[in-house]
């Protein structure tokens, strides 16, 4: 058997890496949301951050469905590291798409972006369910410091896009300038996870010590990662060869029966506030005194409050574990729907961003709190298929609450 680190060993670097991983899963998305401004200036009438996120969504979730069928079978570690590759190329492209068209816009730039944007969706999903799928078999301050980082990644993309807004307003052309350096930090931060995960996380004493104890339940995903650490499945002959000796593990369709109501926590957040997020937020606030840093600042908000909610759940005081708890907080935000509506129509910019704070804040304390809270009592590799389910039932939401973004532009003239 694989003896336990002492004093777990390599946590907190582990926890670090962790962050960093979920920095870079959106980091290249977020980029696109942060950097709409610019879209808008290129091609106002085409829908950009709403065409952008609908177009997303169909490519991460034939992808994770796809991977999340097939999961036990496939490599971790290729998985993850494929889809951080294709997030660093298409950072990359989106630069040099914008340098031979010298920043003009056009259907033809247009669809090369929405191309890219596509492999964003596919990068995604090996990415997102791949990470969270194995962190699930680990501890769960792990999970919190990815899902920490994903958070992150719309926190930082706001702060750097409203640097470069302010550093190059005054210049000729400053839209494009800072949107360019915007993009060539993204595309170094895409480049910094493939070197973690390919070289510093398999080797740190804790992750081995979870890889190996999966590997002795039975999980064929982490092997790829055992070789790289350089240690030999030293219990193979008496756990793993011998498949009866190991617990009967669950089905995808009985882990998801068993977790429906995890399940349809996860769809109903990200549904809702997809539904309001970018999009209404560009389109839909008007136009008030802080002109075309409204939206900005905005997304910010939504950004750095998701972003301080994902710590709210390492105070158990305040962590809610119970299923019921759960499911009616998640239901209560619907409320949000309404308060969006009235708050555009007939309130100022300060109530609006006000409601937006209110709508991160919700999003990353209960993503947080049921990701942590599903995996509980399973065996690792029923953990690594229930953190892909969970993570494919999210991306339903996303999809589903970007197709409903487009309700808000029925009786506008805006098609």
């Amino acid at each position: 058997m694989y003896e336990s680190p002492t004093t777990l060993e390599g946590q907190y670097k582990a926890m670090a890496v962790c962050w960093v991983l979920g920095l870079g899963t959106l980091i290249a998305w977020n980029t696109m949301v942060t950097i709409g401004d610019y879209y808008y200036n290129l091609f106002p009438k085409y829908h950009p951050s709403r065409v952008l996120t609908l177009l997303y969504q169909p490519f991460a979730l034939v992808t994770l469905a796809t991977l999340s069928y097939n999961e036990a079978k496939i490599s971790t570690r290729m998985r993850i590291l494929v889809g951080y590759t294709l997030f660093f190329l298409g950072t990359s492209m989106l630069v040099f798409v914008d340098l031979a068209t010298s920043g003009t816009g056009g259907i033809g730039p247009y669809i090369s972006i929405c191309a890219i944007v596509g492999g964003f969706g596919v990068a995604g999903a090996h990415v997102e369910g791949g990470v969270l799928g194995e962190l699930s078999f680990m501890c769960p301050e792990f999970i919190q410091s990815f899902s920490a980082g994903l958070a992150a990644a719309g926190a930082l993309t706001s702060a750097i896009r409203l640097v470069t807004k302010a550093a190059f307003e005054k210049y000729d052309n400053g839209l494009r300038k800072g949107t360019m350096l915007f993009l060539a930090i993204s595309t170094f931060i895409e480049f910094l996870c493939i070197l973690l995960y390919a070289i510093y996380f398999p080797r740190l004493p804790i992750i081995k010590y979870y890889r190996s104890k999966a590997a002795s339940e039975g999980s064929k995903t982490v092997s790829a990662d055992l070789a790289v650490a350089g240690i030999q499945k030293q219990a193979s002959d008496r756990e793993v060869q011998n498949d009866a000796n190991l617990p009967h593990r669950l089905n995808n369709k009985q882990l998801f029966m068993q977790n429906i109501d995890y399940a349809v926590d996860l769809f109903l957040i990200y549904a809702l506030t997809l539904s309001i997020f970018p999009g209404f937020i560009f389109e839909n606030t008007g136009q008030h005194q802080l002109g075309s840093w409204y939206p900005l600042v905005l997304v910010a908000m939504f950004n750095v409050l998701d972003l301080m909610s994902r710590y709210i759940p390492l105070a158990q005081c305040v962590k809610i574990e119970s299923r019921k708890g759960l499911l009616i907080a998640t239901l209560s935000r619907v409320l949000f729907l309404p308060a969006f509506y009235f708050t555009a129509k007939y309130g100022d910019q300060g109530w609006m961003i006000m409601l937006t704070s209110i709508l991160g804040l919700t999003n990353g304390y209960l993503s947080v709190c049921v990701m942590t809270v599903a995996p509980k009592g399973y065996k690792g590799p029923e953990q690594n298929a229930l953190g892909n389910i969970l993570v494919l039932c999210l991306l339903c939401g996303v999809f589903v609450g970007g197709c409903l973004d487009w309700l808000w532009l029925i009786g506008k003239n805006t098609f």
